[in-house]
């Protein structure tokens, strides 16, 4: 296994573990970020799904564009998460601005190790 499928494997269980929590524990994560709706939660983990089976399918494939697709869309989570913190634009608590924060650390390090991995692997080729 190549340090790129460590890395999509990595994001792949990451992004469907979040989803999951979403789904699952809506009402508590709502609670975490002390904000009044729950719906949001749900497209957020919904996403997730979706974004986890492109990722889990790209494992074996290891396709340079689809890869790329998966690194913009983890920069663009960070980038969003970013705003989110710099624009406080829906009053969350500080407890889900920290959990923003970690989470959009963690993606970001699956964006530089799948960068890193899929360099790697070109140049192997």
């Amino acid at each position: 296994m190549n340090t790129l499928q460590k890395a999509l494997i990595g994001n792949a269980i990451f992004s469907t573990t979040s989803a999951f929590i979403l789904l699952l524990f809506s009402t508590q994560v709502q609670h975490w970020f002390g904000v009044q709706l729950q719906w949001p939660f749900w497209i957020i983990g919904l996403g997730l799904i979706f974004f986890a089976g492109t990722i889990f399918m790209e494992i074996k494939r290891q396709r340079k564009a689809a890869v790329y697709a998966i690194i913009i869309q983890d920069i663009l989570w960070v980038l969003g998460s970013m705003a989110l913190l710099l624009l406080q634009p829906f009053g969350i608590s500080n407890l889900g601005n920290g959990l923003i924060a970690i989470v959009a650390l963690i993606v970001l390090l699956f964006a530089i190790f799948q960068y890193c991995g899929l360099r790697k692997t070109e140049t192997e080729v």
